[in-house]
């Protein structure tokens, strides 16, 4: 499996326990990363989930009770409250009222990754959840069972490594024209349409139609998603700039533009989404980063972090843990 150097950290918050995990380095281009959480919500709690530029898993131990409250922004995906759901890429916001416990894993999974593990073009997961069970085989099925029954976190990190490394292995592939835009796309800077167009050689129209297929989403509603997971990212570091200042930063062009996406995008203002991520239950982004940098912040406003320990050459922590805040949200970023 070779050498690992990431930790995985887990946290407590309240009553819950939440476990961040960085997949094997064989799995860069294909898993952003893994999230074990373990809570209950006596009383039913609204979760929102801002739109997707990944397909985000999530592996039920138990079988929490969630519903699709609204959807802000056009019609309601299918499949909603199912038992282990597979969310597609998405763009538009989501709440979901739960209650009850929540013992899981979430993995977030690049276009390439899904489109290895599950073998079609994610235009058909694209809006839509759809339970893990249907679109895996018996051995799939097998893969969730071990994670239910490993006895921590660390071990479920690596069974999700060794299942993926082998069914990634031999999956189908993006396109490399497909893959090249996503990663643009999702990358620091801004891009246009046009320079991608020049850079794979195909016409713009073609590029519209092949992206969509196989990644779900046209290549502007992902920008559009991926520029503000940048202004997130930005807003929950350690020196968070202005609003203002991350319009700018981030291309948008003034702050009143900025704010109409966020609503757009998250079903809030950035004033609630920051509220909404000092809840610890309060939202998903899909975006690691934003945990990332919410992790990193904590050092000067509260508590230290879960001690790690050493594992195999891969930093990581039993089911313990220390008592810090909340990482932000539950889920994974």
């Amino acid at each position: 499996m070779g050498v690992r150097t990431t930790a995985a950290v887990v946290q407590k918050a309240d009553s819950a326990r939440l476990a961040y995990g960085t997949p094997h380095p064989l799995l860069t281009r294909h898993v952003l990363g893994y999230t074990g959480q373990d809570f209950s919500l006596p009383r039913p709690r609204l979760r929102r989930v801002t739109a997707l530029a990944a397909v985000m898993v999530v592996i039920d131990f138990e079988a929490p009770v969630r519903h699709l409250v609204t959807d802000a922004a056009g019609p309601a995906p299918t499949g909603a409250s199912l038992l282990s759901p597979v969310t597609g890429l998405c763009d538009r916001p989501l709440t979901i009222r739960q209650s009850g416990r929540e013992h899981g894993m979430v993995l977030l999974l690049t276009p390439l990754g899904a489109r290895a593990l599950f073998g079609f073009p994610l235009r058909e997961l694209a809006h839509t959840t759809v339970r893990l069970t249907d679109l895996l085989t018996p051995a799939g099925r097998r893969f969730a069972e071990r994670l239910a029954e490993a006895p921590d976190w660390a071990a479920r990190f690596r069974i999700c490594d060794e299942f993926l490394l082998t069914r990634i292995g031999a999956g189908p592939e993006l396109p490399p024209q497909v893959d090249h835009v996503w990663r643009r796309l999702m990358g620091t800077g801004a891009t246009s349409i046009g320079a991608l167009t020049d850079e794979v050689g195909w016409s713009r129209q073609h590029l519209t139609d092949r992206f969509h297929r196989e990644v779900g989403l046209a290549p502007k509603p992902l920008a559009r998603i991926a520029r503000l997971q940048r202004v997130m990212a930005l807003m929950r570091g350690t020196r968070p700039p202005s609003w203002a200042e991350a319009a700018a930063t981030c291309g948008y062009t003034d702050q009143s533009h900025l704010i109409r996406e966020f609503r757009l995008l998250t079903g809030c203002t950035p004033d609630g989404f920051r509220a909404l991520t000092d809840d610890w239950c309060g939202v998903y982004t899909g975006d690691p980063r934003v945990y990332a940098a919410r992790r990193s912040s904590r050092g000067s406003r509260g508590p230290s972090p879960a001690t790690t320990t050493s594992t195999g050459g891969r930093g990581t922590t039993g089911d313990t843990g220390s008592r810090v805040p909340g990482p932000g949200a539950s889920g994974g970023g």
